[in-house]
């Protein structure tokens, strides 16, 4: 296949690869054919990307002469709950054979559906094997690497889960020509953000190369897209875990989580969304918030003394 990079992710006898090129959705069946002992295949897709793409999974995992179940879920992330991921639970086990640890689960979807299939894969018989094929830029560049699944609570996001190494992750750049400007929009943010981190470079590829991107040529989103899985690879064969330096991805993120939980708390003010929600993040530790700041592009610092006025005052500038 033209162009397809490969990155691998080193974490021992966890490690896998990223392949990345145009076309690799069709290759699923032949991937997954090769894992040793796979007989039975679910696929966990959203709504959505399930009448998209769905059909096509199952062609190629068919082909591969692989019995394979398309379980779809309501798509959106209001969706990531324990609720849902019992439905899916529900609809694993009720699926004829009875599924044994020869199971493979595949993730079809954005980085909600990669979180979930993820942690029901983690969870299901004590783990069964997973493959991750993303369907958005934002998934593509973070969600798929690195083994985070999860469900959201009340209390914020993600903040159920586990840590739990994909088999292999299959990126087909083609499908980000379905996506609404929106979305992809975001994924190139998560983009920059890995720029600002790790690579000022990536900040002039992007630049130079905007106009191919908004349009997703191919050759040119394989490229961006291998180069940010390079970046996030590197830092999770660091610190799989979150301990260290896997924390500077979450640049952005803090205020951004508190944000989205207050979009569904009403009845409390902005203030008391910045103060409250953000204690109750994963990132917090010992009640005081952690913060990944750049101190020039390509390097970050963690803080843990930024007061809950000077996030709000930071807010109040930027809108």
């Amino acid at each position: 296949m033209s162009n397809q990079k490969t990155i691998n992710v080193p974490l021992g006898e966890r490690s896998y690869d990223v392949h990345v090129a145009a076309g690799l959705l069709d290759t699923l069946g032949k991937t997954a054919a090769e894992m040793p002992n796979v007989r039975q295949v679910a696929i966990i897709s959203d709504s959505n990307v399930a009448k998209l793409y769905g059909n096509r999974a199952i062609e190629s995992l068919a082909d591969a002469g692989l019995d394979a179940n398309l379980i779809e879920f309501p798509a959106g992330e209001v969706n990531k709950t324990l609720s849902t991921t019992s439905d899916l639970y529900d609809r694993l086990f009720a699926l004829e054979p009875a599924i044994d640890r020869d199971l493979l689960i595949v993730a079809l979807g954005g980085g909600v559906t990669g979180d979930m299939a993820g942690f029901v894969a983690a969870t299901t018989l004590r783990g069964v094997r997973w493959l991750q094929c993303p369907t958005t830029l934002l998934a593509d560049v973070d969600a798929s690497v690195g083994g985070k699944t999860g469900v959201d609570h009340a209390a914020g996001k993600n903040l159920i889960g586990a840590f739990y190494q994909p088999g292999g992750v299959l990126i087909d750049v083609e499908t980000l020509k379905t996506l609404p400007p929106a979305v992809l929009s975001s994924g190139l943010a998560e983009c920059v953000k890995h720029a600002v981190i790790r690579d000022p470079s990536l900040l002039n590829f992007i630049e130079a190369n905007a106009e191919a991107l908004a349009a997703c040529e191919s050759d040119v989103m394989t490229d961006l897209v291998a180069r940010n899985v390079a970046i996030k690879a590197a830092v999770v064969a660091d610190d799989e875990r979150e301990s260290g330096v896997r924390m500077h991805l979450n640049f952005g993120h803090t205020v951004g989580h508190g944000i989205e939980a207050f979009v569904g708390y009403e009845a409390i003010t902005h203030g008391q969304a910045i103060a409250s929600i953000m204690q109750h993040d994963k990132k917090a530790k010992a009640g005081r918030v952690r913060f990944v700041l750049p101190t020039r592009l390509g390097k970050v610092e963690i803080y843990d003394n930024v007061t809950p006025a000077q996030v709000a005052a930071s807010i109040e500038r930027l809108a």
